[in-house]
């Protein structure tokens, strides 16, 4: 991940993030793309502080060769994301369905 000063640089390319938020209502839909507007304005240092995303590091997934950590982030009142950094980058992953799957949980 970047410095904390660094700007963050958002990744939606991933297929399976994609399919997940062009899947939502409309409504979890519009608060979600108002999350990343959000981000993309937002410093490293000010995402990890920030009360509203909640950027925490799951602990319970083993994340993939050549990824430190999978971090899950609220993206919508009732929705998470999970990400990693990468540079820059946050490279989203997926929107989970629910608070507790996006830990692994279920």
């Amino acid at each position: 991940m970047g410095s904390i000063d660094d700007p963050v640089r958002l990744d939606l390319n991933n297929p399976v993030f994609q399919e997940h938020l062009f899947g939502l209502q409309k409504p979890e839909r519009n608060a979600a793309i108002d999350a990343l507007r959000k981000i993309r304005l937002l410093s490293w240092g000010q995402l990890y502080r920030d009360k509203g995303l909640k950027w925490e590091k799951i602990v319970s997934v083993k994340p993939p060769m050549g990824v430190d950590a999978i971090y899950s982030l609220r993206i919508t009142h009732s929705r998470r994301c999970t990400a990693y950094g990468d540079g820059d980058f946050m490279r989203l992953l997926t929107v989970a369905s629910d608070h507790d799957s996006a830990y692994g949980r279920k």
